[in-house]
């Protein structure tokens, strides 16, 4: 069995605070109206222009109920993720007291047991945690939805597992929380969001099983040609134009570059992609998520993959989301293995689109599946030029 193509370098010392959060507890009220006070001034009128324009002509009426939501931060909702290496004997009843509940259905397809995240409609967050060296945190506060592209992944003991743009790391914890990968590789290729990776699996893992993590520097577009076929399982949580966060640019020639630069990003984002097809072996799942309502970004990056690879197989993702609509506004329309959730008040969670496929060894023209248990994949002629 092939191993990695080089050495890698494995988890640094402590880097950057997170920062997440403000105290629960505050009033509603005063919230509201504190972040209301600063909206005006914080919402980065270029940026709003922009979405405007294209979001109205991609997404239409529903752009104006994610609008309401994306510009409103008093509404935002944190979702608590539970660490199940640092268990808290009182924690999960302070969190029903405070109207938390379980945010995923035990319906789902895939949810582990160990896997245990906490909603509530009422907008704030949960205390949040300081990074403490030496100590494991209980809890990560997130958005709820970026869990959903974990849960799609189906982690198992035991695989190769690659978290190809894994900063800040809240997704690694999550897949953590669901399985024990025989091997598991967390890429940031940004030197300051590696470093808060870092500090962030430190915060959560214990060292047992971070010496089964191998956290690194790499371009994600090269890893493919670093270790052809090896994972089992693959995300790529790809650098996008995050939509909530550009609304609320503080510097508005900033944003400006930002919107010039945002059309480039479909070229990174298919070459990160491409990356990862060639990274995943045979019969193994990847999974393609990004936080923004780009169909730039989103669809058409996909169907550049789909008509690039022909080993490329959708996987059916509706079950999870049948499985969690009570939780999560999903977009219409959408085939069956990919999910746009739309943040809506009260279930404010988004936006986040993942698509899920696994790699046959079909070749070309062959419409008929069969196993890929020890096949190895028929090496493709070469990709077409797509960009």
């Amino acid at each position: 069995m092939r191993g990695p193509a080089l050495p890698l370098a494995r988890r640094a010392g402590a880097g950057l605070g997170l920062g997440l959060g403000r105290a629960a507890g505050q009033d509603p009220g005063q919230l509201e109206k504190k972040a209301k006070g600063k909206l005006q001034k914080q919402i980065c009128q270029v940026v709003l222009d922009h979405f405007e324009k294209q979001y109205t002509a991609e997404l239409g009426d529903a752009w104006s109920t994610v609008r309401d939501v994306l510009t409103s931060p008093w509404c935002w909702q944190h979702a608590v993720l539970l660490n199940r290496f640092s268990q808290s004997p009182g924690l999960e009843s302070s969190l029903a007291e405070q109207g938390y509940r379980p945010a995923f259905p035990a319906a789902l397809p895939y949810l582990p047991a160990a896997f245990r995240c906490y909603s509530r409609a009422a907008p704030g967050r949960f205390p949040a945690q300081k990074h403490q060296p030496g100590r494991l945190k209980e809890y990560y506060l997130l958005n709820a939805a970026s869990l959903l592209p974990v849960l799609a992944l189906e982690v198992k003991d035991g695989e190769r597992v690659l978290d190809l743009c894994a900063a800040p790391g809240g997704k690694s914890v999550a897949m953590l929380q669901c399985a024990c990968p025989g091997y598991f590789h967390c890429n940031e290729y940004d030197d300051l969001r590696s470093r808060w990776l870092e500090q962030t699996i430190e915060s959560f893992i214990p060292d047992p099983v971070i010496n089964l993590i191998t956290v690194s520097k790499l371009d994600g577009r090269q890893i493919g040609d670093l270790q052809p076929e090896f994972y089992d399982k693959v995300l790529v949580d790809a650098p996008c134009s995050n939509d909530r966060s550009w609304l609320f640019s503080a510097d508005p020639q900033q944003a400006v570059l930002r919107l010039m630069q945002r059309k480039e990003l479909s070229s990174l984002q298919f070459q990160l992609l491409r990356s990862a097809v060639e990274a995943l072996r045979p019969g193994g799942s990847l999974v393609y998520s990004t936080c923004t309502l780009s169909r730039a970004e989103n669809s058409d990056v996909i169907n550049l993959i789909l008509s690039s690879c022909s080993n490329v197989v959708p996987v059916d993702i509706s079950g999870m989301a049948r499985g969690v609509s009570q939780e999560f506004t999903f977009l219409s329309g959408m085939q069956q293995h990919e999910l746009l959730v739309l943040p809506e008040k009260g279930r404010a969670w988004g936006p986040i689109v993942l698509w899920s496929w696994f790699f046959s060894s079909v070749l070309a023209g062959d419409r008929n599946l069969v196993s890929t248990c020890g096949v190895r994949r028929e090496k493709q002629k070469g990709w077409r030029q797509a960009l």
